[in-house]
């Protein structure tokens, strides 16, 4: 059996945070997720994440697996495989976190096994288990639309969950969400008790979602903002035009586009993005489109405006 690095595993240093091993945790519960992970290896992943942030979150086991690597960093078992040494847990007490249910690590290693598994079992024995249940983290994503306005959508989930003989099993379940107006991509929308069931008469835990947002034919959203693409004609941004734009709400609106208006000009139309307090700003960024020299009157017009209004934009490079 192989010694498992469990900071390794978790991308950290050995003297890390507990705020830094909960912040590590996330981010990849987040890539590896089986609801959302398009990786080969995600349960896989998912398991070995689960283990290593299983012990480093908690402070009693977090103490003796340390203890256990500084035994094997001395050199461990003379044949290179680990093997516990004998009554390495004495003075330590190790039992299920608020958030974690003594089935949990079914599907862990036989490391993990060995070193806690045994010793868990005899601390839940010798107490009546309580504990809330584990939150879980899943993505959505919706439509602008929805974010602009709410919803209410049905959405299909893979989860986690103990059978009747309290092992984990992966079931799908359909869920109702509503979608609040005003939501932005990274914000987490919390299903209260739709997490993993509690134990010994304790509440389930929360499900946290957290929220993308589909790609849109117009807008680009960047926290309650939004982008858009306005092309203008070269007269336009020369003397200067009103134009008409398309708003998120679905009217149109007269905008206007000042005078020797350059490339990548950005215009803002107030409180015209997401809804919030405060609410976003919707960003007009100019792009100055050429008309095609497609006729012989097109390319007579150039050439009358290259003799009118001699203009050298490479001038400022010195050839």
């Amino acid at each position: 059996m192989d010694f498992k690095d469990y900071y390794k595993t978790l991308g950290l240093e050995r003297g890390a945070s507990e705020d830094e091993v909960r912040k590590a945790y996330r981010k990849l519960a987040r890539k590896y997720h089986p609801d959302v992970s398009k990786e080969a290896d995600a349960d896989q992943r998912m398991r070995e994440i689960n283990e290593a942030n299983d012990v480093l979150r908690d402070k009693e086991k977090r103490a003796a697996y340390d203890q256990l690597a500084d035994h094997v960093a001395r050199g461990g078992s003379p044949d290179g495989s680990f093997r516990p040494p004998p009554n390495w847990d004495e003075g330590f007490e190790f039992h299920r976190g608020a958030n974690q249910g003594p089935a949990d690590h079914a599907d862990f290693s036989e490391f993990f096994s060995s070193v806690f598994g045994a010793a868990e079992r005899r601390g839940a024995e010798r107490r009546n288990y309580r504990a809330r249940g584990e939150d879980h983290h899943a993505a959505i994503e919706i439509a602008l639309e929805d974010a602009l306005n709410g919803a209410e959508r049905e959405i299909t989930l893979r989860s986690q969950e103990l059978d009747a003989q309290g092992r984990p099993e992966f079931k799908t379940r359909t869920l109702s969400v509503k979608i609040p107006p005003g939501v932005h991509p990274g914000q987490y929308i919390r299903l209260a008790g739709q997490g993993m069931p509690g134990h010994g008469g304790e509440p389930a835990g929360d499900l946290y979602l957290e929220v993308r947002i589909a790609p849109h034919p117009l807008y680009r959203v960047e926290d309650r903002d939004l982008y858009m693409t306005l092309p203008i004609t070269p007269t336009e941004g020369a003397l200067g035009a009103q134009v008409k734009v398309p708003t998120p709400s679905g009217g149109v609106v007269e905008v206007t586009v000042p005078p020797k208006a350059r490339n990548g000009l950005k215009l803002r139309l107030k409180d015209r993005g997401l809804p919030g307090k405060p609410p976003g700003h919707l960003y007009l960024l100019l792009e100055i489109a050429l008309p095609p020299a497609d006729t012989d009157a097109a390319r007579k017009a150039y050439e009358q405006l290259a003799q009118a209004a001699p203009f050298d934009p490479r001038r400022h490079l010195g050839v």
